[in-house]
């Protein structure tokens, strides 16, 4: 049986909960501060691109390991 890397989900975990409180940030500032709507953003997607690097990092493990024991 595969170990899951918990620790990486945890940190992509906490990435996403990070870009969820920047998109809100940004949806609240929309009307008010457009610069920091945008920096928000995109702050916002370099959290969901980290967590999606750390979640094909732990999926790539799970088909290593699964391709090892075919």
């Amino acid at each position: 049986m595969t170990q899951i890397d918990t620790n990486t989900l945890k940190r992509a975990e906490a990435a996403t909960s990070i870009a969820k409180d920047l998109i809100t940030q940004a949806v609240e500032q929309s009307s008010a501060n457009q610069i920091l709507c945008e920096e928000a953003l995109k702050q916002a997607a370099n959290e969901i691109k980290q967590a999606q690097t750390m979640v094909n990092q732990v999926q790539s493990a799970f088909q290593t390991d699964k391709a090892q024991k075919s």
